[in-house]
């Protein structure tokens, strides 16, 4: 739990674990919040936020035109605009942003006071008395009943200048219009939004209720704003400056184009490698039916598609049975056509086939399904990672197991009808598959004959690879490029929001002066109705971008944002800048509550202390490389106007302490103390003081209270007035008050960066007692996910060999098909560097579904090679033989798994960033993992099978040479059993 204290507000932050049942959360709080109502200040409020998430921010807008002021537009948008949109479903607020909320103003005049013998309580008092509705009961007329109403409400401004504050002994009364001037105002604001630096304007913020699709609820907003805009004045429109759903259909539209492209890409290599047209398309046509699968599984357990659910879905991943049982049916009849002995009947055709699919559907079976248990610890993750990956994980796995089924059941009983005449290769994949065979074959027998020297090579090139590790870094995962900017802006803690304002359209202007940028909607300290703590001197800058491809040519987006802040320091001074995006600042304000990569957060009870050291601490985090936008959290500076009474004074003079907080509450901060009716609207009514009576500490010291003798005692005699410095906010976590630093990361990873800073930071940097510091921001999020994935990936490869063991009911052949694990790492490992990207989720997520592929492969072709052993072959016969039968299955299962992921990891569309670097760690895993599986592991199998023939064939000589006497008694000799070099001989 944490919260953020600032004068007059503060917002607390209540973070539950992963699981638990939002509606249940929020019942609970509200719970303990009904016990601390009574523990609060008068007149303070504790409010639940609205059912809202992260996301939910999506669509804002402006409203503007048709000559009107602020005070009109922002009238129109509250009563016209704001209940046509919440009544939108899966609309949960509508929070209005800028312009001047309407007021009822009852200005004193204190003179007319004194001269009346009133008291400013007099005429709050009579504000409050007079404007109220009397339930009177009934009466019955006749045959007819009738209700009695007061109605003592009032409804215009002339109803609240004619209510009596008091007569006179003769009957004479004094109204609120003799002592006081009577006018629609604006209320005290503590916000404002400006567009293009142009001036202000009104702004709304549709939130989206938890839970549902954004996509459906901003076309159902998009479809309401035509009516909302033919219901205002002539010219007055609701423009959007900020729609969600460009981001989650541009995410989309990539993962169809990816989707698409590498489907086509699957296709082109079926063609290719199995010279059966009939053959390609029926693998193909698993495609959509696996899809189809994975979509009602979708559906059934409450999936959305998206970026994540279904960006990781690899084709040529889940095709890989369906290649495995295509490839052997065209290889069998084709085979049988050659030596004159296809069967002429289809019902021979379908034995032979099915007689085919037994051979390879264990193989497949476990395969498969060794692919799909690679992705269950993925379920295991925590946090952010695992809303993020535990979609995409379910999503796979459930269209897995429909190739699955598709791969055993659905290819066979449709090969039975496809190839119920046979099946031929072409002449072209003939020609390739000799022309492969051949260089195999030779490369295979030169690998063979040196196994040391092979064995010895591949460790080398493992052992090199892992030395790159280290230097890959760390991250928690690539930034979603969401296609718009969120510059926030701090200014002098002092500052007044009229200056902020001024200040945010110069800076407004600085950054429209890329052409790049649409337009920037600038939002400087906070709503009315507040959920955001942001004081004045803080503001968020929307900045809208154009299509990347309407850009300057070479410029990019860390480019653009260079380009944006060097331009800022230097027309705009005394402002700090960070850069961040829409999305990616609420996420991390919700989850580590900063805005930022990294935070350092110093806990202390004195704040002076806790400064000091995040002082130093700044100091040195800004010498470490790779440092940007290094900030300390301001918490004091702000300016206060202190009114310390004296208490004897008060005494003295006979006055209460309330009065003299009714004159400071009510007629210098304007606390509403009434509502006027207008129609079906309230307008509330405040009571001031003029302004020439509270702009100033003289002028406020002026004001007077009354005493029991009837004298005006001015508050200058009975209170200190000074203008003080003081704290801007209290930051506290877990109970603890804490000062903020924070830094963004430029040019290296966030995790050898943080290593560095924490490093740095323990050797200069020595708190004092009762002090100590405490890391986090995406740095914690880094830290949680990697600290999972260290279980995950050896709970992965656990899975992994039991499965093998299960299959191949030997823990020695099961461990030569792990082989391929570390392998296919080193191909990973080196795609990484070779392309600059970091060890992030993603990255990690790669290599967990890379081991399933990888393995499939070992066990295709180990279930071969040991197939011909246990026909008699010899260890190094059975191992060439088999790995040239299972070359084309090999090298067409890794082809069509890494193609399929090659629009992925060279897209450059919406959301790309976060699957680039799982789908770079799977093309360079498989190219190694090939490799091995082809070259290495045949000559590791040959290697260890023939030592384990020639151990045998030695301890048979052994027995031979020194048998063992027979037993005493025995009835029978024990007939020893043969000895075997394969454990299913």
């Amino acid at each position: 739990m944490r919260s953020v204290s600032k004068y007059g507000f503060a917002a607390v932050t209540v973070v539950f674990e992963d699981g638990v049942d939002v509606q249940r959360a929020r019942t609970l709080v509200s719970e303990r919040l009904q016990g601390v109502r009574d523990q609060l200040p008068a007149g303070a409020e504790a409010n639940l936020g609205p059912l809202s998430a992260a996301n939910s921010e999506i669509y804002m807008y402006t409203v503007s035109g048709g000559g009107k002021d602020l005070a009109e537009l922002r009238t129109l948008h509250d009563r016209v605009v704001r209940p046509q949109f919440r009544t939108v479903p899966g609309v949960t607020e509508v929070n209005a942003f800028g312009g001047f909320v309407r007021q009822a103003q009852v200005i004193v005049r204190p003179n007319d006071l004194v001269s009346r013998g009133l008291t400013l309580h007099d005429v709050v008092e009579a504000v409050k008395a007079n404007n109220a509705v009397a339930a009177g009961g009934y009466l019955e007329h006749r045959d007819e009943q009738y209700i009695l109403r007061g109605l003592g409400q009032a409804a215009t401004l002339d109803d609240l200048r004619n209510t009596v504050i008091r007569a006179t002994t003769a009957g004479v009364p004094t109204t609120i219009g003799e002592v006081a001037d009577v006018r629609y105002g604006a209320e005290l604001r503590q916000g404002a939004v400006s567009q293009d630096g142009r001036g202000e304007v009104v702004s709304g913020i549709v939130m989206m209720l938890r839970g549902e699709n954004s996509r459906e609820v901003v076309r159902r907003i998009r479809e309401r704003v035509a009516e909302v805009n033919a219901s205002l004045p002539a010219g007055v429109q609701v423009v959007p400056y900020y729609d969600q759903s460009d981001l989650v259909n541009g995410t989309l539209a990539t993962v169809r184009r990816n989707l698409l492209e590498g489907g086509l890409l699957v296709i082109a290599v079926l063609l290719l490698f199995l010279g059966n047209v009939r053959a390609a398309l029926l693998v193909a046509a698993t495609i959509p039916l696996s899809l189809l699968f994975a979509f009602l599984g979708m559906r059934g357990l409450g999936l959305s598609a998206n970026l994540m659910s279904l960006g990781a879905i690899d084709f040529g991943m889940i095709v890989d049975g369906s290649v495995v049982m295509a490839e052997h049916f065209v290889r069998t009849l084709h085979g049988d056509e050659a030596r004159g002995a296809l069967p002429t009947t289809r019902a021979g055709i379908a034995a032979r086939l099915v007689a085919a699919a037994r051979e390879v559907a264990r193989p497949i079976a476990f395969g498969v399904l060794i692919i799909m248990l690679v992705y269950v610890p993925i379920l295991s993750l925590q946090g952010l990672e695992a809303r993020m990956f535990r979609p995409m994980a379910i999503t796979v796995a459930v269209a897995l197991f429909g190739s699955l089924l598709l791969a055993l059941c659905f290819v066979p009983a449709i090969g039975t009808w496809v190839f119920q005449r046979g099946a031929r290769e072409s002449r072209y994949a003939e020609r390739l598959a000799h022309w492969l065979d051949r260089g195999y074959a030779r490369a295979l027998g030169a690998v063979t004959a040196r196994p040391r020297a092979t064995v010895l090579a591949a460790v080398t090139v493992f052992a090199a690879t892992m030395l790159l590790v280290p230097r890959l870094g760390t991250e928690f995962l690539p930034q979603l490029d969401e296609g718009s900017l969120l510059i926030s802006a701090t200014k002098d803690p002092t500052i007044s929001l009229t200056r902020s304002v001024q200040m945010q359209q110069e800076l407004e202007r600085t950054v429209k002066l890329s052409p790049e940028v649409t337009t920037v909607v600038s939002r400087v300290g906070r709503a009315e109705i507040g959920s955001d703590p942001m004081g004045v001197n803080q503001s968020d800058n929307f900045v809208m971008l154009k299509p990347r491809a309407q850009w300057r040519p070479g410029v990019d987006k860390d480019s653009l944002e260079r380009e944006i802040t060097n331009r800022l320091a230097e027309r705009v001074p005394g402002v700090a800048v960070g850069m961040t995006q829409p999305m990616q600042m609420r996420l991390d304000e919700l989850i580590s509550g900063v805005r930022a990569d990294l935070a350092v957060k110093v806990f202390g009870d004195d704040p002076a202390v806790t400064r000091a050291v995040a002082d130093e601490v700044a100091g040195v985090l800004g010498g470490v490389p790779g440092a940007d936008e290094v900030r300390v959290e301001q918490t004091a500076g702000q300016g206060y106007l202190n009114v310390r009474l004296n208490r004897a004074a008060m005494a003295r003079f006979g006055i209460p302490m309330a009065e003299v907080q009714e004159a400071l509450e009510t007629a210098v901060g304007g606390r509403p103390v009434s509502q006027l009716v207008e129609g079906s609207w309230t307008v509330d009514v405040a009571v001031y003081y003029p302004e020439a009576l509270r702009t100033s500490a003289e002028a406020i010291g002026a004001i007077t209270v009354p005493s029991p003798g009837g004298a005006r005692i001015s508050l200058a005699q009975i209170a200190d007035i000074r203008l003080e410095s003081g704290p801007v906010q209290v930051s506290r976590e877990r109970a603890q008050r804490y000062t903020l630093v924070q830094s963004n990361v430029q040019g290296r990873d966030l995790g050898g960066f943080a290593a560095e800073v924490r490093a740095a930071v323990a050797a200069r940097v020595r708190p004092p007692a009762g002090v100590f510091i405490v890391y986090g921001g995406a740095f914690e999020n880094q830290q949680r996910a990697m600290a999972r994935l260290q279980v995950v990936v050896p709970l992965s490869i656990l899975l992994i060999a039991l499965l093998l063991w299960v299959s191949l009911r030997s823990w020695w052949l099961a461990g030569l098909v792990l082989v391929n694990l570390p392998f296919a790492a080193v191909g990973g490992v080196l795609a990484l560097w070779l392309r600059g990207l970091h060890l992030s989720v993603s990255a990690s997520i790669g290599f967990i579904a890379l081991f399933g592929v990888a393995v499939l492969n070992g066990l295709v072709l180990l279930t071969t090679v040991q197939r011909a052993r246990l026909a008699g072959a010899t260890p190094r016969d059975a191992a060439t033989d088999g790995a040239r039968e299972r070359l084309r299955p090999v090298l067409m299962t890794a082809l069509v798994a890494s193609l399929g992921f090659v629009p992925v990891a060279l897209s450059h569309g919406t959301g790309a960033e976060v699957q680039r670097p799982l789908a770079t760690v799977v093309i360079g895993g498989l190219l190694t993992s090939t490799l091995l599986t082809l070259l290495v592991l045949p000559t590791l199998y040959t290697w260890i099978e023939t030592a384990r023939v020639r151990a045998a064939e030695n301890r048979r000589r052994r027995r031979a040479a020194h048998p063992r006497p027979p037993l005493e008694r025995e009835p029978f000799a024990a007939a020893s059993a043969p000895e075997s070099s394969t454990p299913d001989a």
